[in-house]
């Protein structure tokens, strides 16, 4: 497959950062969730050890432990940087409760050079990705789908048996089901979801068995 996906666990909350990357050795970062010093050099030396350029960082939504790294990662490889616009007000906020989940450190996040609204396409050398709006988790959540490849970047709207939290500024059960329903459970039940905590997971194993089917 010319485009791969590999997944790093990182800070507190055990949130999973995604590199992918294609046979030209573009890659392209999501969600990086790097802290600490030794999480951005893990990623630092998987991008280094890999000889990868790194085209862009994408964001699926703005909750603290998906952005703890875009300072980082925008400062090292100075490129774009893509949001939903619905999800700006949510990271500005990040920098005044860090402190509370024991993140005193926090470097605030960049403001995203691009904003993204759901509907797009995106290309970044031989990674083709469609932009779905997915609310509920929170207000400018998306996901990423490779159709090629037949994966999606799913941030926090599915985990493998469960679902993204709604009792957050923002949550929303009957629109996170909207967003489940309508657009996650209508991509292929093959595509492999990457998920942004826990084990990845598919479309068809989610329809058959997810805990959301008993709201």
């Amino acid at each position: 497959m010319a485009v791969t996906v590999q997944v790093f666990t990182f800070n507190a909350f055990q949130e999973n950062t995604i590199v992918i990357k294609d046979s030209l050795n573009n890659c392209i970062i999501v969600d990086p969730g790097c802290y600490d010093r030794n999480e951005q050099q893990i990623l630092l030396n998987f991008i280094k050890d890999n000889n990868l350029r790194p085209l862009a960082l994408l964001n699926t939504h703005s909750h603290i432990d998906h952005i703890l790294g875009n300072s980082f990662v925008k400062r090292t490889f100075d490129m774009p940087h893509y949001m939903h616009i619905d999800d700006l007000l949510t990271m500005r906020s990040v920098e005044s409760y860090a402190h509370v989940y024991g993140f005193n450190g926090y470097e605030p996040s960049t403001e995203p050079s691009h904003i993204i609204q759901g509907g797009e396409k995106l290309t970044f050398g031989e990674i083709e990705l469609q932009v779905l709006h997915t609310p509920g988790h929170a207000p400018g959540h998306v996901v990423y789908y490779a159709e090629k490849e037949g994966f999606v970047i799913n941030g926090d709207v599915l985990f493998k048996g469960s679902f993204g939290r709604v009792d957050l500024p923002g949550g929303d059960l009957d629109i996170l089901k909207a967003s489940i329903f309508n657009v996650m459970f209508k991509l292929p039940e093959d595509t492999i979801v990457y998920c942004g905590h826990g084990e990845q997971t598919t479309i068809g194993a989610e329809k058959k068995s997810n805990y959301i089917f008993n709201f």
